[in-house]
């Protein structure tokens, strides 16, 4: 993605979106060919040799943030990795300990070679190798091991849809209106909604489409910048599903705020998104692998229902299941507020819904005040969630 620096939006009144570029402008995609073909090259070299050639191309003209702006999407796809089979740590401590014996070195050319020999000679390498690794764990002493290549017309893709993340690092709130659709493109958004652990609210059911309203990171103020890049991640997974429109507020420099649409019938827009690339849940991974030892009466198993509170829906993680008909649902929050976890708690009391469990991470409550009371089918836990307390809250609802 985009850092904020190379971010660029238009605004018109209370509209405002993403600056993109025509991807089949071939102006842009003779640029676009001719960095993708400079870090090639590279391949092996210093990531400081790489840095100047890039800096070359991009000289002084008026695109110089769009240049930056490519070559930062290119980067991200490169892997850069210290070379020589010495660790560059282990160079220093042996050569800096040499020295000192030899102090000063600094005013003595045979005491700095013979302080040089020793420390090559104690790790078997010459003493040239010995300075070409000293700093090579530098970032510009880096090597360029591997590049995930693309194309021109894919890098171009890949900047409009970064630009348009870029402009929900700023967003307040995300409105998203659901069309009546099949049950699983339902369940394909809001598994989404929940992979990147973003604050939400569904309304609506199935036969009538669903209202989702998503808090931004501009109303987190404690977690602000980590949220945000939750939310700005969120939207290559939205743009894959279908039968939606969008409409996030965004937060502008000047104090005031501007609207962003979207839907599902754009084109501008290409995702490039894989379910594989949503985050896996450790949190519920961990929980399964505890319940199967547990011997437990109750049997658990990742949930496919979307259950209808009236006016709002719950989508729960989990189901958990006896052989006498009882079952209780369990969902694990991603980031939240006491003030969200309150009203979350009120939609299931009108909703006249008890058999449900909440699990709240600590690490990701977005506020610095801790609520002061929690009912019993709300859990806290740091890292993992206890397969026995759990089973112990089963049993009280």
């Amino acid at each position: 993605m985009l850092t904020a620096d190379l971010a660029m939006s238009w605004r018109r009144g209370r509209v405002t979106g993403p600056r993109y570029l025509k991807a089949d402008d071939p102006n842009y995609l003779q640029t676009a060919d001719g960095l993708i073909d400079i870090v090639r090259r590279h391949r092996g070299s210093r990531r400081a040799e790489l840095d100047e050639s890039l800096q070359e191309y991009v000289g002084t003209g008026t695109d110089y943030k769009i240049l930056r702006g490519l070559i930062k999407l290119i980067l991200d796809r490169c892997v850069f990795q210290t070379a020589g089979s010495l660790d560059p740590v282990e160079i220093r401590r042996a050569l800096f300990l040499r020295a000192r014996l030899h102090h000063p070195v600094t005013q003595s050319e045979s005491a700095r070679q013979e302080a040089l020999g020793e420390a090559a000679a104690e790790l078997s390498v010459t003493p040239e190798e010995l300075i070409a690794g000293l700093y090579g764990d530098l970032p510009e002493n880096q090597r360029l091991i591997d590049f995930e290549e693309l194309d021109a017309g894919e890098l171009l893709d890949r900047y409009n849809l970064a630009q348009a993340q870029a402009l929900l690092y700023r967003s307040v709130e995300m409105h998203l209106q659901v069309e009546p659709q099949e049950a699983h493109f339902n369940r394909q958004l809001f598994e989404a909604i929940k992979a990147y652990r973003l604050i939400h609210t569904i309304r609506g059911n199935a036969s009538s489409g669903y209202e989702i309203r998503l808090g931004g990171p501009v109303s987190i103020f404690h977690r602000s910048q980590k949220y945000g890049v939750q939310m700005a991640v969120f939207l290559p997974a939205l743009l894959a599903c279908e039968g939606w429109s969008m409409r996030a507020e965004i937060d502008l420099k000047s104090g005031e705020s501007a609207f962003f649409e979207l839907d599902s019938r754009q084109t501008r827009l290409r995702s490039y998104f894989l379910t594989e690339t949503m985050d896996a849940s450790p949190v519920a991974d961990k929980l399964l692998a505890k319940w199967a030892s547990l011997e437990s009466e109750w049997t658990l198993e990742q949930c496919r229902e979307v259950i209808d509170l009236g006016e709002s829906a719950f989508v729960p993680d989990f189901t958990f299941a006896r052989s006498d008909g009882r079952r209780a649902y369990l969902e694990i929050l991603g980031f939240w507020t006491p003030r969200y976890l309150d009203e979350r708690l009120k939609e299931f009391e009108r909703g006249g819904f008890k058999d449900f469990i909440l699990a709240v991470s600590n690490d990701l409550r977005g506020s610095r005040d801790a609520p002061a009371r929690l009912p019993a089918n709300v859990v806290t836990f740091k890292t993992s969630l206890d397969a026995a307390s759990i089973e112990s809250v089963l049993e009280r609802l």
